[in-house]
């Protein structure tokens, strides 16, 4: 395998993280996306926030085909090869969530927020791009790589819709859509261990402990916003899902680990019925 160069392509964290969102090989993105993070947080380069001109969504390579929501085939579990697609699409969201994540500090670089906010986004980015890492290296043991399937095209519309609000990217991105997959990992894991498949199980199992920290740094950071603003953070949260999220919020719900996240069940389930389906 060629090996991917990690050093820094710019001089500030912003410039940084436009640089990984314009990354367009997957591979090269995640290792980048962690060497990035490690400069930042280990603080041995003095680097500054600064500022940046992030695209309007990031790089792609050219396989996987991306496909319209309603046109994805449906996913069998039954076979290897059913079982592949599965962790497939699992690794397409964590490299959508290494752009998710830097792309909220390339965008709001110029919003006043405290240093750890960055600290708090930058090892988010990190730990996607791990999860990146650690399922496409199942993929590759099983005989398949990221490409091989189709892949969901509408996982950018939320960044796009947010693009120019940090308080709605806060509620949508980790608040709802990293929230939801709180709900649907313990049952992944639960099939995965069924078969006796504990390698997907051991990948599966880092992923979920570490995505109850990226809810809970949108939480945090949602009521920091919403306390600066004098805004009640609940009637906030449901004004801006009802604004920017396309599609309702649907139960059953992982009540505790949204609770060890900072996300009460008065916040989420308001909107099970009330969120309206946007074309």
């Amino acid at each position: 395998m060629t090996e991917i160069s990690t050093a820094l392509p710019a001089a500030t964290l912003a410039e940084c993280a436009e640089a990984v969102l314009r990354t367009q090989d997957p591979w090269r993105k995640a290792a980048l996306s962690r060497s990035v993070a490690a400069h930042w947080l280990e603080g041995e380069t003095g680097m500054a926030v600064g500022q940046s001109s992030p695209p309007s969504e990031p790089a792609r390579p050219g396989a996987p085909e991306l496909l319209d929501p309603r046109k994805m085939p449906k996913r069998g579990f039954g076979g290897p090869r059913g079982r592949a697609a599965l962790i497939h699409a699992i690794s397409h969201i964590e490299l959508n969530a290494i752009d998710l994540h830097w792309d909220i500090i390339a965008r709001f670089a110029h919003e006043p927020m405290p240093p750890s906010f960055y600290d708090d986004w930058a090892l988010a980015a990190s730990q996607e791009a791990k999860h990146f890492q650690l399922l496409t290296a199942r993929l590759s043991e099983m005989g398949f790589t990221y490409g091989d399937f189709p892949a969901h095209a509408g996982l950018w519309r939320s960044a796009s819709a947010t693009a120019e609000d940090l308080l709605g990217r806060l509620a949508v991105v980790p608040m709802v859509l990293e929230a939801r997959g709180l709900d649907v990992t313990p049952g992944m894991i639960a099939q995965f261990r069924e078969i006796e498949d504990l390698e997907t199980v051991a990948a599966l199992e880092v992923i979920y402990a570490e995505e109850v920290a990226h809810v809970a740094y949108g939480s945090k950071w949602f009521h920091f916003l919403c306390g600066r603003k004098n805004t009640d953070p609940r009637d906030a949260f449901h004004e801006l899902v009802r604004l920017y999220f396309s599609g309702s919020l649907k139960p059953p719900f992982n009540e505790e680990k949204r609770a060890e996240a900072g996300l009460p069940p008065d916040f989420y389930w308001p909107l099970v019925e009330t969120s309206p389906t946007k074309q």
